[in-house]
């Protein structure tokens, strides 16, 4: 090949390499929002199948609400709760990141498919074999939530994140709360306390985690989407957004101030 044919070529070389680059952004974009949407929806998901498939049955619906998210097992919304933490679970290992980020995705996915596929027991007693299994689940839980919030935190110093304040913020933010919930929840476990309430502080504490962890998911998903410039049905999308979290107020202008393409 000649010189002149390898300058020709130079430029669908960088064309191909572009076109790389902005599928590998939006495949980690994709795969940020469907962690967020799975953490932002999930916890009303389930107390809200419970109440339609009561009603759809004649009850009440009173008891639409478990004592935790796990306790969904033995509800109507079983399917539900097991293939979302299995789908937030593959999300998880197959992210990559960095190195330190990519180990925390692969365990915290790990965990996310223990505590889908080994449940929680169902009430008090049962034989020896589900309270193996039960101890396996609460395993689980809880160093599903500990890599959660690790998760969080360390992205909060990563690269590429760390001179993005719009973006970092909520990763520092569901970080702490994420721990913040535990602790109670912990608290709550160990006196008692709310265990007649409707919304019991296990479910609550386990609730709001997950939204902290969704809702820091989504808000990347949507600081990458808005720097993928080049993709003019992203930009569409992330504009409908804005535009509807401005009209919520100014917590919607702020969010749309640090999102915008270019803000650092």
């Amino acid at each position: 090949m000649s010189a002149t044919d390898g300058d020709a070529a130079e430029p669908l070389r960088r064309g191909a390499a572009a076109r790389e680059k902005d599928q590998d952004e939006r495949t980690v974009m994709r795969l940020r929002l469907g962690v967020g949407v799975i953490g932002v929806l999930l916890p009303l998901a389930l107390p809200a199948g419970n109440w339609i498939a009561a009603r759809l049955d004649g009850r009440s619906g009173a008891d639409a609400w478990p004592g935790s998210m796990s306790g969904s097992y033995y509800t109507s919304t079983r399917d539900i709760f097991v293939g979302a933490l299995c789908a937030l679970g593959i999300f998880l290992i197959v992210y990559r990141f960095d190195r330190f980020n990519d180990i925390l995705g692969t365990v915290a996915g790990t965990c996310a498919l223990g505590v889908a596929l080994f449940p929680t027991a169902p009430g008090s007693g049962g034989d020896a074999g589900r309270t193996t299994v039960s101890v396996l689940h609460q395993v689980f839980a809880i160093a599903l939530l500990t890599a959660m919030a690790a998760f969080c935190l360390s992205m909060y110093r990563a690269p590429g994140i760390a001179d993005r304040p719009h973006a970092r913020r909520p990763y520092l933010v569901a970080g702490v709360l994420i721990l913040v919930f535990m602790a109670l929840a912990a608290a709550a476990a160990a006196t008692d306390v709310g265990d007649d309430w409707l919304v019991t502080p296990l479910y609550l504490c386990e609730w709001l985690s997950v939204w902290s962890f969704g809702f820091a998911w989504t808000g990347a998903a949507l600081a990458l989407a808005a720097d993928i410039d080049r993709l003019p049905r992203t930009r569409a999308f992330v504009g409908a957004v804005l535009g509807r979290l401005r009209s919520l107020g100014g917590l919607g202008a702020w969010i749309g101030g640090g999102l915008r393409p270019g803000s650092r």
